[in-house]
């Protein structure tokens, strides 16, 4: 980039002509001989300014040898026409130099009448056409002209003469754009789409941009303003656009649009909703979308996840207390822990005999809380949910690149009361996303936690303790069982290689339905807020993605 010189002027320069007494000071007024080379300066000493400004035509004469001699190169002629010689002369030199001057010209000179900025000043209005690097630049400009007690006349110097409007600290640079406060363009994993252009991913795309690591892209040409550490402050002329560098992201841009299609499912009756679609393989966010007027719920969206959460209780229930698929599982009407009543959903039929996998397909909730009280709790402490969602599934303080923040899920360790049995089927204190959710699924499928990232090569938690292929052949099992004859399935059957759990969860007068699943490319997760049921709301998001082709 083509660093102009920087023009500096002294902070007392504009100060020396306001009005209040100047006291001793030296006004240089350039003269022009008959063939239009300048004379010599005259100082000129008065107790200041006058108090009548010059006439038209003074200070039309006088500004056409100030922009006389500045055509022609005289700077130092053309700072002696003004009242800060020595500032005048840099800063025109700097004009020069930082915009790779070949040619300046002027026309259309016309005085104006008394300055409206400048007390006791004319102004002479007039064209600039500067031929610079890269081509021809014009604007329209201005001076003021003051005139001394003894008649002297000066062109009232500061370096809007320069451009209108630029600011002391500021210098003019032609040639090679530089990059401003425009951020680099973020693009979906095909290098080109850009993800502003999906209405979810606005803002997102905006934050990406702006913290991200961009690469590539060309800067364009053209007349910029830089500050005076170089940066750009704004671009006044562009001859030839650049391209712009850009922050490649794990977007789809195929399953992107599914996804802003799916929020607004016609079932869903223009409820809020969210969703977050990720490669199981390798934890990339492929697709992400959302409606309503709360903010990005499929990444802030902190609900309570109900029933989803009974795969994070499954597998607590396998690993630190033993049981299998075919492990009792009474499904009663109700069930009573510490001291707080629960019941099943409308629709769940009690079933004694029940295993705990007929338990996760039909959701009985009193399956989950007896057996996740009994086997889960022991001596008041119930913290065996939050180690398993922690140690296995990777529940903590993600950040998913590019600057991006997300709100983080909770099962609390030191949970009390009827707490401590609602956490198992995903009520009292436990609240999550539909991101956290959709990586849920994502471990089932992949045998392993891998944190969810928007931005290629960004950091990813682990999980202390990998989940067993045992565990997770269990939960792919349960959950194929969901799909394909459970509460799924009225959305997800048929689906081939299809693996579900919904959800269906109190919040105040209403419920939130949810449904998780993986096929054999993505896994999905997905939130309606006010949703009757999940099959019947978020039901139809997750379908929508996982047929997306």
């Amino acid at each position: 980039m083509n660093r102009a010189v920087k023009i500096g002027l002294a902070g007392t320069c504009t100060a020396l002509l306001v009005l209040g007494g100047i006291g001793t000071y030296n006004i240089l007024h350039g003269l022009t001989s008959d063939d239009g080379s300048p004379q010599g300066a005259q100082p000129l000493s008065g107790p200041g300014l006058s108090s009548a400004p010059p006439s038209d035509a003074e200070a039309l004469k006088l500004t056409r040898a100030f922009l006389d001699s500045w055509s022609r190169r005289h700077l130092d002629g053309a700072a002696s026409d003004t009242d800060v010689p020595d500032a005048a002369g840099q800063a025109l030199r700097g004009y020069a130099d930082g915009l790779r001057l070949k040619k300046v010209s002027f026309g259309n000179v016309v005085p104006v009448g008394p300055s409206t900025v400048t007390q006791g000043a004319t102004k002479v209005t007039f064209d600039v056409t500067a031929e610079v690097a890269g081509g021809s630049w014009t604007y329209p400009s201005a001076v003021a002209v003051v005139k001394a007690t003894n008649g002297a006349l000066a062109v009232h110097w500061n370096n809007s003469v320069l451009y209108p409007g630029l600011g002391e600290d500021e210098t003019l640079s032609g040639g090679e754009l530089p990059a401003d406060a425009t951020p680099a363009k973020a693009v979906a994993s095909d290098g080109k789409t850009d993800l502003s252009t999906f209405p979810s991913l606005r803002e997102i795309a905006t934050t990406i941009g702006r913290n991200g690591e961009p690469s590539g892209g060309t800067p364009g040409k053209g007349v910029a303003v830089l500050d005076s550490d170089g940066g750009g402050v704004k671009t006044l002329k562009v001859f030839s656009k650049g391209r712009p560098a850009v922050v490649r992201t794990t977007i789809d841009a195929r399953l992107q649009a599914a996804a802003e299609t799916a929020v607004k499912d016609a079932h869903l009756q223009d409820k809020p909703a969210g969703t977050v679609a990720l490669d199981w393989r390798n934890g990339h966010i492929l697709a992400l979308a959302h409606t309503g007027d709360d903010g990005d719920i499929a990444i802030d969206g902190i609900k309570s996840p109900g029933s989803t959460m009974k795969i994070i209780t499954s597998a607590a229930l396998i690993d630190q207390a033993g049981l299998t698929p075919g492990s009792p599982a009474p499904c009663d009407e109700s069930v009573t822990a510490n001291s707080q009543t629960f019941h099943n959903d409308p629709g769940v039929r009690a079933r004694h005999g029940s295993t705990l996998a007929q338990a996760f397909t039909v959701s009985c909730n009193t399956s989950f809380i007896k057996d996740g009280f009994n086997a889960l709790v022991h001596g008041g402490d119930a913290s065996a949910l939050n180690h398993e969602a922690v140690d296995v599934f990777g529940m903590g303080s993600w950040s998913i690149g590019g600057g991006v923040a997300t709100t983080d899920p909770s099962i609390p360790a030191n949970v009390q009361g009827g707490d401590q049995a609602a956490q198992f089927i995903g009520q009292g204190k436990v609240t999550a996303t539909p991101l956290f959710m959709a990586s849920v699924a994502a471990t089932v499928r992949n045998t392993g936690f891998r944190q969810p990232v928007i931005v290629p090569g960004q950091h990813q938690d682990t999980a202390s303790r990998p989940i067993s292929a045992r565990t997770a052949g269990y939960l792919r099992s349960m959950m194929s069982d969901v799909a394909t004859s459970g509460t799924a399935a009225p959305r997800l059957g048929g689906l081939a290689g299809v693996g579900a759990k919904t959800g269906t969860a109190e919040e105040g007068d209403h419920t939130n339905g949810w449904l998780t699943a993986y096929d054999s490319r993505i896994a999905v997760a997905a939130l309606v807020e006010g949703g009757s049921s999940g099959v019947d709301s978020a039901g139809h998001v997750v379908r929508r993605l996982l047929t997306a082709g």
